[in-house]
């Protein structure tokens, strides 16, 4: 990599942090390790919660453990050709994804001939969900991914509970709250629309 023209401090992290992924992804890393010190602490976090609740805690922390291994990794990639090669945006960003996706099917083979660890093409696809999320940020910047992504979210509640009321209504089923989420989404997508008209005239 130094002679393509990327410095030491610029690869040396994301190697690094390659390196770190391969050693959780061993038995080290494996659900039964992580269990005997991380539902203890669940258990003391969470003391109202049952046992059925601490393993689901316990599973979704894994698995968020995905997402954000393979931001990092993408995002470590990505300063390595942005600062390093000085490559645009739009050039590093779809290199250091690649570059991280590929290490993930890797990673998750190579978990297939560690007895306490499986292989699953899910988790490969939330490590490229974390590697992409943290591309969408590097290339768009967080207020453009923020405000993008709350526009989603503003639409998804209009137009999922125009749906719901719609089909309440024609099964006869009370909708409740729902005749105020679904109008205040549309409240707040139309107030959103008019202070963007008014930032950028």
């Amino acid at each position: 990599m130094y002679h393509c023209g990327v410095p030491l401090k610029h690869w040396l992290p994301p190697v690094l942090w390659m390196a770190m992924i391969v050693t959780l992804s061993s038995d080290v890393g494996s659900a039964e390790h992580t269990e005997h010190w991380f539902v203890p602490l669940l258990r003391l976090i969470a003391s109202w919660a049952t046992p059925t609740q601490i393993e689901a805690m316990h599973g979704l922390v894994r698995k968020g453990g995905h997402l954000t291994e393979y931001a990092v990794l993408a995002s470590l990639w990505y300063r390595a050709f942005a600062r390093g090669r000085h490559l645009t945006s739009r050039s590093a960003a779809p290199i250091a994804f690649a570059i991280s996706l590929i290490w993930a099917i890797v990673d998750e083979t190579r978990q297939s001939f560690v007895p306490s660890r499986t292989a699953s093409g899910k988790d490969v696809a939330l490590d490229g969900i974390g590697a992409s999320l943290a591309m969408l940020v590097a290339t768009l910047g967080w207020r453009t991914v923020i405000d993008r992504t709350t526009t989603l979210l503003l639409w998804a509640a209009f137009l999922g509970g125009l749906a719901f009321l719609i089909l309440n209504t024609l099964t006869d089923t009370p909708s409740g709250l729902l005749w105020l989420t679904s109008p205040l989404a549309a409240i707040l997508l139309l107030a959103r629309k008019i202070y963007a008209r008014r930032a950028h005239p």
